[in-house]
């Protein structure tokens, strides 16, 4: 956990990501207005960095409280709420793994973001597991997870020199990244994995989605159209989004479950 607070703390900037990757965004939050349902829902974001989703449902009326393990991501999503003039209810440095003193009052958890930094399999469990604790019964669960095609995805998009073919095609083998390899330490996973694992624990399933699937490795040129041309892929975006066929093209699955 030192070694991931450290990364977020000195090295990546978790803000600008989102902004580069627009696609993942936009259709995420288009998910997240289609079925978080309600006003002035209490919403807790559980590792959600430095807040984008926070303070974008948080702009729309709801009660949203953020925490993260990184202090830095914490103190952005200070700074960005204020130049919104907003505020969250809480803005808490803490661990999606030591939630025992927060109470069930939830409407909605998102967890988007734990989940692709916990490698042993209990920890996942224990992470969705205080999640649901704090969910209120009939509560909304968002959780994201990184595709285990991810990285070779990246590769694609950018063409980076291949040092080793057999090392990119091992994260389909045990989705494991540890921190030396150019990200944290991270935990890449199987469609198939992730959707279990939610259901796992009796939800209801709404939605399962691969976000960026086709536009992924175009995703710089979509970029850069013009807003209606722009607009037209992310409509195709989102309708493919849940084509299983699709999957392994996505960087990122978005699980959304009713408890």
């Amino acid at each position: 956990m030192d070694e991931i607070q450290r990364w977020y703390d000195e090295k990546y900037d978790e803000w600008e990501r989102l902004e580069r990757h627009k696609i993942e965004f936009d259709i995420t939050t288009r998910y997240l207005d289609e079925y978080l349902s309600g006003e002035n829902l209490e919403i807790f974001d559980i590792g959600g960095g430095p807040g984008r989703y926070s303070i974008y449902l948080a702009e729309k009326g709801h009660k949203v409280s953020l925490l993260d393990l990184s202090k830095r991501n914490i103190e952005v999503a200070k700074e960005k709420s204020e130049e919104r003039g907003i505020s969250l209810e809480a803005y808490i440095h803490g661990n999606a793994l030591e939630l025992e003193k927060y109470e069930q009052k939830y409407d909605v958890i998102l967890l988007m973001g734990p989940l692709y930094h916990l490698i042993k399999e209990s920890d996942r469990k224990t992470a969705v597991e205080n999640a649901l604790r704090l969910l209120k019964p009939n509560g909304i669960i968002v959780a994201s997870f990184i595709s285990n095609y991810a990285p070779i995805q990246d590769y694609l998009k950018e063409l980076y020199p291949i040092e080793s073919v057999d090392e990119l095609l091992g994260y389909l083998k045990d989705g494991k990244n540890e921190g030396d390899k150019g990200f944290t330490t991270a935990y890449f996973t199987d469609y198939k994995e992730a959707r279990d694992l939610m259901n796992s624990f009796g939800l209801t399933e709404i939605i399962f989605a691969g976000v960026e699937n086709i536009l992924g490795s175009k995703e710089r040129e979509i970029n850069m159209l013009e807003e209606c041309e722009y607009r037209k892929w992310l409509e195709i975006g989102y309708q493919l989004s849940q084509d299983e066929n699709l999957m392994g093209t996505s960087e990122h699955f978005l699980y959304i479950g009713r408890k």
